[in-house]
């Protein structure tokens, strides 16, 4: 079936003169990379199509992969081909005027939760948005180009979704396509030294983490990071948001959480789980999130919210120990 959604979305690429590719709100390597990687694919291929990314986010993090494109008139969008990457949602489209789109695809690897588009490609097992793109070139090499810009593109998004390739959905078919993207020419000492050295401020803050961290009866570490904190070590929510990688390594910890508080007009708190062995996705869903079964996001409200976050993760940790034995 997925042979056949590719073959379909490979088709009305080249049916169109123009298209406009989307991604989600709260940018991160792999919606970057997927929509940054498939223009840079349509435009080698076919020099003649018009292939626009619009969105008003700006990651300091991903700079260095350039700038989007300017805004175009919303009568442009009536004849164009929607393409929306890495989103399991419509409500988190960054661009709504997705919906002035023609015809509109959907390609993600999230776990599905609405039905969107006119056509869909998804594989909620693969790792990254970007190796789906990646696999899409392989599969019509014959048909389509590709640079070192555009591979570098894919592969950023690859190693950030898969945790430099650690996380449980890579396997061999996500190990195949980086080597394709190598093959072409990555500079990985240049790409890693972008995406993974830090400032001297924010190992400070890192420090200031493993201080103040704390760990729930059975085994969930978190910590809440609170406007003040923020505004002492001068953090964006990019950067607050990262502290979740901080607690990855606890033994004992099966999951750990984040909590980040926000300036927006509703006062929330942004939710980061993560996981080990055991699904938490289940948990982020009871509060305004979702996404893949060990790696998620939700969205409370009050300090009293984030307490039966944390008491529903613990119950879950619980059950899952008492279950398993397969735990470290």
């Amino acid at each position: 079936m997925n042979e056949t959604n590719k073959q379909i979305i490979l088709q009305k690429i080249k049916e169109y003169n123009r298209i406009l590719l989307f991604r989600h709100i709260r940018i991160d390597g792999d919606c970057v990379g997927s929509t940054k990687g498939l223009k840079a694919i349509i435009k080698l291929t076919w020099p003649e199509k018009e292939v626009y990314i619009i969105d008003q986010e700006h990651s300091d993090y991903l700079s260095f992969l350039g700038p989007d494109d300017d805004s175009i008139p919303d009568e442009q969008y009536a004849d164009a081909l929607g393409i929306v990457l890495d989103t399991a949602t419509p409500d988190r489209i960054s661009n709504q005027k997705f919906s002035l789109c023609k015809e509109l695809i959907k390609i993600d690897h999230h776990i599905p939760v609405v039905s969107y588009g006119d056509y869909t490609w998804v594989e909620e097992e693969r790792s990254s948005t970007c190796e789906m793109i990646a696999d899409f070139y392989h599969t019509f090499s014959d048909e389509l180009k590709i640079d070192s810009t555009a591979a570098t593109y894919l592969y950023t998004g690859m190693v950030t979704d898969s945790g430099r390739f650690r996380f449980r959905d890579v396997d061999g078919d996500t190990l195949r396509c980086a080597a394709v993207l190598l093959d072409v020419g990555v500079d990985t000492d240049r790409l890693f030294a972008h995406l993974y050295l830090e400032s001297f401020e924010y190992l400070k803050f890192k420090a200031h983490i493993y201080q103040h961290m704390e760990i729930t009866e059975n085994g969930v570490a978190y910590i809440y990071i609170d406007r003040r904190m923020q505004e002492t070590f001068n953090l964006t929510s990019e950067t607050a948001s990262a502290s979740i990688g901080c607690l990855d390594s606890i033994k004992g910890s099966i999951c750990w959480i984040a909590f980040i508080e926000t300036a927006d007009e509703k006062n929330s708190i942004r939710v980061r789980l993560r996981s080990r062995f055991m699904p938490i996705n289940p948990v982020a869903e009871q509060y305004r999130g979702g996404g893949h079964a060990c790696a998620c996001g939700a969205t409370v409200y009050s300090r009293e919210e984030v307490s039966a976050l944390l008491a529903d993760a613990d119950r879950a940790v619980k059950e899952y120990k008492e279950t398993h034995e397969d735990w470290l």
